[in-house]
C-alpha cells in the first residue's frame, strides 16, 4: 500500500489486543496524518485487517485524544478536532464511539463499537493536537503539574532547575494547555527523574510557543544531577484567553469535563475578578470586564450567575449556578484585568496604599527604598490602577517585610505600565534590609483619564462601590478642581474645563452638583448630590432631567503638575522654578539654562511664551535640593522633566544658582498653523482663557502683542478666525491701542467680557451675544509678528 503524503507513522509498533474474554494477537498501527498533519498533530488513523482507516468523531473528546498522544509518545493532548479539521480520509472507517478513560496504554483499549462498526462520513473523521516533545511526571504529578520532561534523540529526559523561573513554566503551561503558570520549582518537588537531563539554564520571555525555542546551553549541556529536576504548576482548571489577552487579562475560561468553556457575566463583578486574579498569581483585580470584551469565546459556557465575597481560592467555591447551567450566549463572555505580580501589604495597609511587593520565581519580596521615587511609585499606583502616587514612603513605612527583596535602586521614567520595566539591578540583586522596605500611597477614589490627559490633567473619575464612574459638570468650577488638583498632589488648578472637554467617559455618573469651597483634602468632602443622583439642567427650558439624555458634560481639570514659581517679585508667570520631587520642592541650576527651557515650563503652566529665561537668583535663592542641572530642552516637550537633565539631585551647584522665568502670562497665540510668534491671540482672564473679537483690529494692536510676547514687529493683524475660531470665552472686543503700550490690557476696550458684534452691511451693533454667537462666530483676531527672539 502506498504511504500517503503527511504521515507520521509509530515505527513497528505492535499492540496486543486484548477483547472480552477473547484473546487475539494482531498487529495494529496508529498514525496521524492529513493536510497540515506533524509528528504529533492531525487525523487519527488505524491500520487493521491489512489497511488503514479512520476514526470517526461520534464521542470524540480530549480523554480519547490524551491515549493517542501518549500512545505517540508526543506528550499531553492539548485539542481533540472533530469535524475532519486535518481533511477527509478514505477508504474504512475502523472506530466509532470510541470511549477512553484517559489512562489507556492504546486506543484500542478504550471501549468502542467494533472494527468497522459505524454510521458516519469521512467529514467525521477524529484528528488529535498533542503537545509534542514535553510531559508532566513523577509523584503527585497531575496533567497540569509535574515534573517536566523532554523527548529528544527518542529518549524522554528532565530540565535541570538552574536559572529556571515562572516565564519558563509560562511556556510549558502554554505548551501543554495548562493555563497559566503558578509556580516555577526546583530541587526535584515531584522526585528525582532517571536518565538523560536535555536542558540547562533554560532562559525564556514567556512569549515562546515551545519550551525548545528558549535559549539554553543545547541538548544534553549540562553540569546537573536529578535531584535539580525542574517541575511546573500551572492553573489547570482556568485560563484567560481571547483578543489581546496576556498572562493577567483576558477572557476566564474554565476547564471541566475535559473541555474549556467560557464564564457568563451575568452577576460578574470585582469580587469574582479578585478570585481569578488570585488564583492566578496575577495580583488585583482593576476590571471585570463583561460582554465579552476580550472577544467572544466558542463552545461551552461553564459558569453562571457567579458570586464570591472575594476571598475564595479558587473560582470553583464561589456561588455558581452550577456546571453548564445558563441561558447566556458567548457575547456575555466575562474577563478580568489584573494587576500582575505585584501588591500592596503590611501594617496599616489598603487597597491602594502599603509595602510594596512582587512576585517573582514563585514567592513574594518587597522592593528596597534606594532611590525611590515618586516616579516609581506612580508606576505602581496605575499598574493596580489606584489613581495617582501622593507619596514614595521609603524606611518600612507599612511595616517590615520578610523573605526576598526582590528589587533595589529603581529608577522609572513614569511611562512604564510595570514596575518591572523599569530600571533596576536585577531581580534579588540588592544591598538593603527589610527596614527599608519601600511603599505608595496612592490617590486611590480619583484619577484623571479621557483623551489627551496627562498625570495632572484630564476628566475626573471617581472610584466607588467597585466600578469608576464620571463626574457630572453641574456648576463645577475653580474651587471644584482646586480639590482635585491638591488630592492628586498636582499643584494648583489652571482651569476647571467641562462639557466633556477630554472626552466622554463611561456611562456611569457618581457625582453631580458638587459644590467645594476649594479648601476639602478630597473632592468626596464637598457637597453633592449624593452617589450615583445626576440632574442635567437644561438651560433653554429652565428644568432639570432626571435621566441620561444629556450626555458629554463630564468635568475634568488642568493643573499645573510639579512645578511652580516662587520667590521674591515672583508672579503667576514669573518666578523662580522649582520641581516638586519625592516628596519635596527643589530649585533648578541654571547651567545651560536658556529661553528653550524657560519655553517648556511657561507652556506647562499655561503661561503662554517665555519672554525671559533669568539666572543667578533672580528671583530670590531658593532652599533644600537642587533637583535639576544641565537642563537641554528643544521647546517643544510638555513638561520640563521630559527635557534632558543630569539626573535628579547631580548637580554642582549653589542656590545662587537658580533658574527662573519670566512668561508673557495673560497672553498667548495659538491656533491651526499657529508659531510661537503668530497665532490666534487669546488672553487669561479670571482663571480662563479666552479669544479678541477683531472689531476694530489693525496693526497697532498687533504691534503691541508682539512687543509683549518678545516676537518683534507686527507684520499682519488678521482677522476673521484665520488661526482657526476658538471657543469659549470672549474676553476683549473693540480694542484701541496706540501701538506703544506694553500690553495689549493697557489699550482702550469695551471692558471685560463685553462683545458687541458691529455688522457691517446693516451698519449697526449687535447688543444680544446669544445673536452673536449664532450668527457672527469666526471673527477671532490674530497676528503675525517678526519672530525675533531675544535671550
Amino acid at each position: 500500500m502506498a504511504v500517503q503524503q503527511f504521515v507520521y507513522c509509530v515505527s513497528v509498533m505492535t499492540i496486543l489486543l486484548y477483547k472480552g474474554a477473547h484473546s487475539q494477537i494482531s498487529g495494529v498501527s496508529i498514525r496521524l496524518a492529513g493536510s497540515g498533519s506533524t509528528r504529533c498533530s492531525g487525523r487519527v488513523e488505524i491500520y487493521y485487517n491489512n489497511s488503514w482507516g479512520t476514526v470517526c468523531d461520534d464521542g470524540w473528546d480530549l480523554n480519547d485524544a490524551e491515549v493517542v498522544c501518549r500512545q505517540l509518545n508526543c506528550g499531553t493532548t492539548m485539542e481533540a478536532p472533530q469535524s475532519a479539521r486535518f481533511g477527509a480520509g478514505t477508504g474504512q472507517i475502523w472506530l466509532d464511539n470510541v470511549t477512553c478513560l484517559g489512562n489507556e496504554s492504546s486506543l484500542t483499549d478504550c471501549q468502542h463499537s467494533g472494527w468497522g462498526i459505524n454510521s458516519c462520513g469521512h467529514g467525521q473523521d477524529a484528528g488529535v493536537i498533542c503537545s509534542d516533545l514535553i510531559r508532566l511526571a513523577g509523584s503527585g504529578s497531575t496533567r497540569c503539574s509535574g515534573r517536566l520532561e523532554i523527548y529528544y534523540n527518542n529518549i524522554w529526559g528532565t530540565v535541570c532547575g538552574d536559572g529556571w523561573d515562572l516565564n519558563d513554566a509560562e511556556v510549558v503551561c502554554k505548551q501543554i494547555n495548562c493555563g497559566s503558570a503558578l509556580k516555577a520549582l526546583r530541587s526535584a518537588p515531584f522526585g528525582a527523574g532517571t536518565g538523560q537531563i536535555w536542558l540547562d539554564n533554560v532562559a525564556c520571555s514567556g512569549s515562546e510557543n515551545s519550551l525548545t525555542e528558549c535559549q539554553h546551553l543545547g541538548f544534553g549541556v549540562h553540569n546537573c544531577q536529578h535531584g535539580q529536576d525542574a517541575g511546573v504548576i500551572c492553573s489547570d482548571l482556568i485560563r484567560l484567553a481571547g483578543s489581546g489577552s496576556t498572562r493577567c487579562s483576558g477572557r476566564v475560561e474554565f476547564y471541566h469535563n475535559n473541555i474549556w468553556g467560557t464564564v457568563c457575566d451575568d452577576g460578574w463583578d470585582l469580587n469574582d475578578a479578585q478570585v481569578v486574579c488570585r488564583q492566578l498569581n496575577c495580583g488585583t483585580a482593576l476590571q471585570a470586564p463583561q460582554s465579552a470584551h476580550f472577544g467572544a469565546g466558542t463552545g461551552q459556557i461553564w459558569l453562571d450567575n457567579v458570586t464570591c465575597s472575594g476571598n475564595e481560592e479558587s473560582l470553583t467555591e464561589c456561588q455558581h449556578s452550577g456546571f453548564g447551567s445558563n441561558s447566556c450566549g458567548h457575547g456575555q463572555d466575562a474577563g478580568v484585568i489584573c494587576s500582575g505580580p505585584i501588591r500592596l501589604t503590611g501594617a496599616g495597609s489598603t487597597r491602594c496604599s502599603g509595602r510594596v511587593e512582587v512576585y517573582h520565581n514563585n514567592s513574594w519580596g518587597t522592593v528596597c527604598g534606594d532611590g525611590w521615587d515618586l516616579n516609581d511609585a506612580e508606576v505602581v499606583c496605575r499598574q493596580i490602577n489606584c489613581g495617582t502616587a501622593l507619596q514614595a514612603p521609603q524606611s518600612a513605612h507599612f511595616g517590615e517585610g520578610t523573605g526576598q527583596i526582590w528589587l533595589s535602586d529603581v529608577t522609572c521614567s513614569v511611562r512604564e505600565s510595570s514596575l518591572t520595566e523599569c530600571q533596576h539591578l536585577g531581580f534579588g540583586s540588592h544591598n538593603c534590609t527589610h527596614h527599608q522596605d519601600a511603599g505608595v500611597i496612592c490617590s486611590d477614589l480619583i484619577r484623571l483619564a479621557g483623551s489627551g490627559s496627562t498625570r495632572c490633567s484630564g476628566r475626573v473619575e471617581i472610584f466607588y462601590n467597585n466600578i469608576w464612574g464620571r463626574v457630572y459638570d453641574n456648576g463645577w468650577d475653580l474651587n471644584d478642581a482646586e480639590v482635585v488638583c491638591r488630592e492628586l498632589n498636582c499643584g494648583t488648578a489652571i482651569e476647571a474645563p467641562r462639557s466633556s472637554y477630554f472626552g466622554a467617559g463611561s456611562v456611569q455618573i457618581w457625582l453631580d452638583n458638587i459644590v467645594c469651597s476649594g479648601n476639602e483634602t478630597s473632592l468626596t468632602q464637598c457637597l453633592h448630590s449624593g452617589w450615583g443622583n445626576y440632574y442635567p439642567y437644561n438651560y433653554y427650558y429652565k428644568k432639570y432631567y432626571y435621566n441620561n439624555y444629556y450626555y458629554g458634560h463630564d468635568a475634568g481639570v488642568i493643573c499645573r503638575d510639579l512645578i511652580r514659581l516662587t520667590g521674591a517679585g515672583s508672579t503667576r508667570c514669573s518666578g523662580r522654578v522649582e520641581i516638586f520631587h519625592n516628596n519635596s520642592w527643589g530649585t533648578v541650576c541654571v547651567d545651560g539654562w536658556d529661553l528653550n527651557d524657560a519655553e517648556v515650563v511657561c507652556r506647562q503652566l499655561y503661561c503662554g511664551p517665555a519672554l525671559k529665561a533669568p539666572r543667578s537668583a533672580h528671583f530670590g535663592a531658593g532652599t533644600g535640593q537642587i533637583w535639576f542641572d544641565n537642563v537641554t530642552c528643544s521647546g517643544n516637550e510638555n513638561s520640563l522633566t521630559d527635557c534632558q537633565h543630569s539626573g535628579f539631585g547631580s548637580n554642582r551647584c549653589g542656590h545662587g544658582q537658580d533658574a527662573g522665568v519670566i512668561c508673557s502670562g495673560l497672553i498667548r497665540l495659538t491656533g491651526t498653523g499657529s508659531t510661537r510668534c503668530s497665532g490666534r491671540v487669546e488672553i487669561y482672564h479670571n482663571n480662563i482663557w479666552g479669544r479678541v473679537c477683531d472689531n476694530g483690529w489693525d496693526l497697532n494692536d498687533a504691534a503691541v502683542v508682539c512687543r509683549e510676547l518678545n516676537c518683534g514687529t507686527a507684520i499682519g493683524a488678521p482677522r476673521s478666525s484665520y488661526f482657526g475660531a476658538g471657543t469659549g470665552q470672549i474676553w476683549l472686543d473693540n480694542i484701541v491701542c496706540s501701538g506703544n503700550e506694553t500690553s495689549l490690557t493697557q489699550c482702550l476696550h469695551s471692558g471685560w467680557g463685553n462683545y458687541y458684534p458691529y455688522d457691517y452691511y446693516y451698519k449697526k451693533y449687535y447688543y444680544n451675544k446669544y445673536y452673536y454667537n449664532k450668527y457672527y462666530y469666526g471673527h477671532d483676531a490674530g497676528v503675525i509678528c517678526q519672530g525675533k527672539k531675544i535671550c
